[in-house]
């Protein structure tokens, strides 16, 4: 939900994704240089409305950093903020970006949908959705990419995603356990070009 509790998050604009982009870039920049973020706040009403969201840092090309928040509770370039710091810092699957490594480094942005319970797992869209399966305080989630990106089929992807919540990969199709999917509009920085 928005930051006034109507609905979803709008589609974001051109602008606003370039704006968020530049937000998480200066983040990235400060934080790795000075060891702080950047001060101030932006106008834009989209990137001040609750959301959750991913951000992805690559760096020569490789996955350096990856991570999310699932539930939407801070303006959305908070978000992005304390994302961009996380995944450049915390992800414990990788060494922390170093700040001789900016140059080489582009951001991704994956904003995500509110999430819906799913009844018919026919209906899911591989590359459209993503999913998250939760059960008791296991939880497992799968950006949509990630199934266009190993070329998963439906039952596939969700197995993926049970094993990822640390659960048997047929625990989907168990009564205890909850099917949930989303949409990501995802954006990047621009791939550098030698």
């Amino acid at each position: 939900m928005n930051a006034a509790g109507e609905g979803a998050l709008p589609p974001l604009d051109e602008s606003d994704r370039r704006e968020l982009l530049r937000i998480a870039r200066l983040t990235l920049d400060e934080w790795l240089r000075n060891g702080s973020g950047p001060a101030g706040s932006t106008h834009r009403a989209p990137l001040l409305a609750r959301a959750s969201a991913f951000v992805s840092i690559e760096v020569d090309g490789r996955l350096r950093g990856c991570v999310g928040r699932l539930e939407p509770d801070g303006p959305l370039y908070r978000t992005v903020i304390d994302l961009v710091v996380s995944a450049a810092t915390a992800d414990p699957r990788f060494e922390p970006v170093r700040v001789d490594e900016l140059d080489l480094s582009r951001i991704e942005i994956s904003v995500l949908s509110e999430r819906k319970r799913i009844a018919d797992f026919s209906s899911l869209a591989i590359g459209q959705d993503g999913l998250v399966i939760t059960r008791g305080a296991r939880r497992g989630l799968l950006l949509p990419k990630v199934a266009v990106e190993h070329a998963w089929d439906v039952e596939t992807f969700l197995a993926e995603t049970c094993r990822k919540a640390g659960l048997p990969g047929a625990a989907w199709r168990e009564t205890e356990t909850v099917v949930e999917r989303f949409s990501a509009e995802v954006f990047a920085e621009p791939r550098r070009r030698d």
